[in-house]
């Protein structure tokens, strides 16, 4: 899993029934559009977010084009988190192999 995919998983799940746009995304992850908006569409094809169209009066009384709202499904975040959790996991300082060299007093060669 990629650093920017993480990026977009962690910042969805800091609300995962909470609805936002791909703008809303770019802006709390950092990344651009062009990282942001493909792996979205990964992650809808994969189950993980489903994505609906505004209703096309909001987007006209603000005179903006119309926006299409994201969240994760119930599975999406339950997958996003145990993925999530084996990329901490794996990031960890194993512990010392048991055949592994000790480590040496400072000062020694």
């Amino acid at each position: 899993m990629t650093l920017q995919t993480q990026r977009v998983l962690r910042a969805a799940l800091q609300e995962p029934a909470r609805e936002w746009y791909g703008l809303q995304m770019c802006d709390v992850t950092g990344l651009p559009s062009g990282t942001v908006y493909p792996i979205i569409s990964r992650l809808e094809r994969h189950g993980w977010i489903e994505s609906r169209w505004e209703d096309p009066a909001e987007h006209i009384t603000e005179g903006r084009p119309r926006r299409r709202y994201y969240r994760l499904t119930g599975d999406g975040a339950d997958r996003a988190r145990t993925a999530l959790a084996r990329v901490d996991q794996a990031r960890r300082p194993s512990a010392r192999l048991p055949w592994s060299e000790p480590p040496r007093p400072e000062g020694t060669s």
